[in-house]
């Protein structure tokens, strides 16, 4: 087997310690002639730290509103006014209702950044139904979805501590990605120049005031947009000096870029296989206990890749909405995510927004809700989620 040092580590039998920055630039550069040394240590670093289990999340993606302050290149989300600003009660029920009869177990809320500042349209219609700012609807819709037997979890930017601690009371977690701690996208020509919420000093506060009021995130970087394999480093370090001083992120997402219709970005090349797979193993080295996950269907037909290089988490699918974020890139079917993880000599679970670790955690309400219909794992029951075609 080819590789450095943490080859030789695994073939010894075991993982060593968290990797550090400048040896995983080493590892990097070693992968991109021979990866299967690299993949061997991640394997044995997720063995470690998270035995067998493959979990995902069957999921409901309600978009409350596609209207954001910011603008990316690479966004396909983010839609100008027309029509109705949010998505209104009675839409978001009916839609919590039809995914609590599939069998769905998570209300994935998101929203764009802070549209009301942007917008006089926004802003008019939270006031009109009786919110100040989008995060008090989020907080409602919440509400919503726990009426309708889901569990929340509400990706809307960077939230205060004030916006926080509204939605910790229904939120088994949030989510919110670091994408990169360079500055450099955000200059002149580069995907994050007229998105102000996406300046790394921004999004770490914002991560860091998670941390502070104790709620369980998720975050991550999103791989192939213009960063260097040392940026990509330099992020994933970031996240770990986050997570090491508040406790509370609970996974990191490695994402991978792939170019969608009708934005700046269309016709830049997608995130290539090796630098991202790369990526993925070593985010699991340098984060050994974290949940790592890669988003199935942005990597069609890489289910053995993506295993190989040490992921434990397939994140959210959905058996009712699409990808509202990547609206060209379809959700697989649960049951073909789950004969290939098998495949691999891995057991395939479901699980709440909060990972199992995190439930005694959660406020009563929540914690209650959550063990009223979850395995004696922490991982939720599987007569709660099969049901439903």
């Amino acid at each position: 087997m080819a590789g450095g040092r943490r080859a030789e580590c695994a073939l010894e039998g075991g993982p060593r310690g968290p990797m550090g920055a400048r040896e995983a630039l080493e590892e990097y550069r070693e992968a991109m002639r021979d990866a299967s040394g690299l993949r061997a240590a991640a394997r044995a670093a997720r063995a470690a730290s998270a035995g067998r289990v493959v979990s995902f999340s069957k999921k409901a993606f309600v978009s409350v509103t596609t209207l954001c302050r910011d603008v990316c290149s690479y966004c396909a989300y983010r839609t100008g006014p027309g029509g109705e600003a949010f998505m209104p009660e009675r839409a978001v029920r009916a839609l919590l209702e039809n995914a609590r009869r599939h069998g769905c177990v998570e209300a994935l809320l998101v929203a764009g950044e802070r549209p009301e500042e942007r917008y006089a349209e926004a802003a008019s219609w939270l006031r009109r139904e009786g919110h100040g700012s989008t995060a008090e609807y989020l907080a409602r819709c919440s509400e919503i979805a726990l009426e309708c037997g889901l569990f929340p979890h509400t990706n809307a930017g960077n939230l205060r501590r004030d916006e926080l601690r509204l939605l910790r009371e229904t939120n088994m977690s949030v989510g919110m990605m670091l994408e990169t701690s360079s500055g450099r996208l955000g200059g002149a020509g580069m995907p994050h120049e007229a998105a102000p919420s996406k300046r790394p000093e921004a999004r770490v506060r914002a991560l860091e005031d998670a941390g502070r009021e104790g709620i369980a995130t998720t975050t991550g970087v999103l791989v192939g947009i213009g960063e260097t394999p040392a940026e990509a480093i330099e992020s994933i370090a970031e996240i770990g000096r986050i997570a090491e001083a508040g406790g509370h992120i609970q996974e990191v997402i490695v994402q991978n870029f792939r170019p969608e219709g009708l934005t700046a970005m269309a016709r830049a090349p997608p995130a290539g296989a090796a630098h991202h797979e790369a990526i993925v193993a070593i985010t699991r080295l340098m984060l050994p206990s974290m949940n790592v996950q890669a988003p199935p269907n942005l990597t069609p037909r890489s289910y053995d890749s993506l295993l190989g290089a040490g992921i434990n988490d397939w994140g959210g699918i959905s058996p009712v909405t699409p990808d509202h974020v990547n609206p060209e890139y379809a959700w697989p079917e649960i049951r073909e995510v789950e004969a290939r993880t098998r495949a691999a000599g891995l057991e395939f679970r479901c699980r709440f927004p909060a990972y199992p670790e995190r439930l005694a955690g959660l406020p009563a309400r929540l914690r209650e809700a959550a063990l009223a219909v979850a395995d004696a794992d922490g991982y939720v029951a599987g007569p709660r989620w099969r049901t439903g075609p």
